[in-house]
């Protein structure tokens, strides 16, 4: 492509402020809970969280961090949580491909807010999901006390982290920790479920009550290293197998025992040797408008993304609204389903939208993800999606039905979903495509993403009617001036709820990505999915 109009210019700049933005954010999210408790971290002999995770993944690996945004924005009473205070994300150690979580003892001595719990919760799920040997490097001071009421007693809090140790470990799914810091009450259990558990000594503590709680309780004196030091839970506890003498030997010891385990079962996805897309990565940027109302060449976007000459459509004169089709991702087989922006003409002569989900269209995507199963093909959601047709001629047409095909067939699906959000993900459309709720092994954004029930000039309008209602039942009816006011307030928090970064901050996505890695970090799910066999399909009522 070289001749560039003055839309892809304008989609090109606008793409690339969004990304150096998030970059920016990222770069703050970096410094965890800041330059000082970094240093300070580095003047007891310690390595940072994210200078152990650095120093134990492969030189040639990348670091596919997930949630990086997880709690961005939120608990700015107590001063913020980046990152959760936890890092978590996956990169091959000594050959092997490895979920890694690591405590930032940096944001609050590395202690439990309800968004951590979510965070490793996410983590965990994933490792199951995958079969992927998974490394916890433990600093942490335990459950982030004021908050207790929202970590401790529920299903999803902070308690589910041991049960997923115990039920990793029957799986057959290797888990080592590295104690290498504070390791608290309840958060004791997970180092010692692990199948195997490391201390450094001087820096690394392990017991159910620290020295104050002991002398609270029991009226017993004694100090951190001889409650539970490394010498006392390796010497005379046994508790922990292995004692290390500083951080960068504890990390070359889990190196070596991940490089001695055994080959496990596959589930054999397809893969051939990669070949370049037809387009740069960097058209992604020309060819995507920021402006989400704007229709553009679906096509042209699928060109940077799959390698060239792989692309085999289905159904190609049916159902337009939604393209499926097969392909290659960097030699990986994938079935891609992605909703198509431009307006097209139906078999039936009729203009339908770009971006909506028609009774056709959806009838072929569940065709779709059948066959997909059929034939062990993992599956790419592409979503651009503004919900469901809506109107008489839909009902009519059994838009209800169809969609409920879809869904299930998404629902049911067994071979591994990963769903990237590129702009809009609306209403039951972000199910349909495989939104959070539907299990994706991985689910992404794009900095111009946009999640919600639906978009946000209709959603803005319909909450100020209803305000408005309410106002005028207590005989308090806004003039012109105050409903522009009450639609502008309102409008601004539906932006901002709607944003990729609200999402991110709440795990909705795992995180946010420039488009020009989106090749990679398919590539890189698939392959974590790769380690797990595939269930078999089984098909539903409603989709028969």
């Amino acid at each position: 492509m070289t001749n560039i109009n003055i839309d892809q210019s304008k989609n090109e700049d606008e793409m690339k402020l969004a990304i150096s933005s998030m970059k920016s954010k990222l770069q703050t999210i970096y410094e965890g809970g800041g330059i000082k408790k970094l240093d300070k971290q580095r003047a007891k002999g310690k390595m940072t969280a994210r200078e152990r995770v650095e120093y134990l993944i492969d030189d040639d690996s990348e670091f596919l961090e997930l949630g990086a945004f997880a709690a961005y924005d939120m608990y700015k009473d107590v001063g913020g949580c980046p990152a959760a205070g936890v890092i978590a994300g996956t990169a091959h150690v000594s050959g092997r491909l490895c979920m890694i979580v690591a405590n930032d003892a940096s944001v609050k001595a590395g202690a439990w807010f309800p968004m951590t719990c979510k965070k490793n919760l996410r983590a965990q799920e994933i490792a199951m999901e995958n079969h992927l040997p998974t490394i916890y490097l433990v600093d942490s001071a335990g459950v982030f006390l004021p908050m207790q009421n929202e970590v401790f007693a529920d299903k999803e809090h902070f308690g589910r982290t041991f049960r997923n140790n115990a039920v990793m470990s029957s799986k057959g799914i290797p888990q080592i920790a590295a104690i290498m810091g504070s390791c608290v009450a309840g958060g004791a259990y997970l180092p010692i479920m692990s199948d195997e558990a490391l201390i450094v000594e001087g820096t690394g503590s392990i017991f159910l009550a620290g020295p104050y709680l002991v002398k609270a309780a029991i009226g017993e004196n004694v100090d951190k290293e001889t409650l539970g030091g490394a010498h006392t839970q390796t010497a005379i506890s046994g508790d922990v197998d292995y004692k290390c003498k500083d951080d960068k030997e504890c990390l070359d010891t889990i190196k070596d025992l991940i490089s001695k385990i055994g080959s496990r079962e596959i589930a054999g996805f397809d893969r051939i040797k990669s070949s370049k897309p037809e387009y740069k990565n960097d058209e992604l940027y020309l060819n995507f408008p920021f402006d989400r109302t704007k229709p553009y060449d679906t096509y042209e976007i699928l060109k940077c993304l799959v390698d060239k000459d792989s692309w085999t459509e289905y159904k190609q004169e049916y159902g337009k609204t939604i393209l499926c089709g097969y392909a290659r991702i960097d030699g990986w087989s994938v079935g891609i389903v992605v909703n198509n922006r431009k307006v097209v003409k139906s078999a039936k002569k009729e203009m339908q939208f770009g971006g909506v989900i028609y009774s056709d269209s959806a009838d072929k995507a569940a065709r779709f993800i059948m066959n997909c199963n059929q034939k062990k093909i993992p599956l790419v959601f592409l979503h651009d999606v503004t919900g469901f047709m809506v109107g008489s001629r839909s009902e009519h047409g059994g838009i209800i039905k169809d969609g409920a095909k879809m869904v299930s067939a998404v629902s049911n699906s067994t071979v591994p979903k990963i769903s990237i959000v590129l702009g809009n993900s609306y209403g039951a459309g972000n199910y349909a495509m495989c939104g959070k709720a539907y299990d994706p092994r991985f689910i992404y954004a794009w900095p111009s993403a946009r999640i919600a029930v639906m978009g946000g000039k209709q959603a803005a309008k319909v909450l100020m009617q209803i305000q408005v209602a309410s106002l005028k039942a207590q005989g308090k009816e806004p003039n012109e001036k105050e409903q522009k006011e009450l639609l502008d307030r309102i409008s601004l928090k539906y932006e901002q709820e709607t944003s990729p970064y609200y999402a991110a901050a709440r795990l909705w996505v795992d995180d946010i990505i420039d488009p020009g890695k989106t090749r990679f970090v398919i590539s890189r799910s698939i392959e974590a999915a790769n380690h797990a066999p595939v269930e078999k399909f089984n098909v539903g009522v409603i989709q028969t």
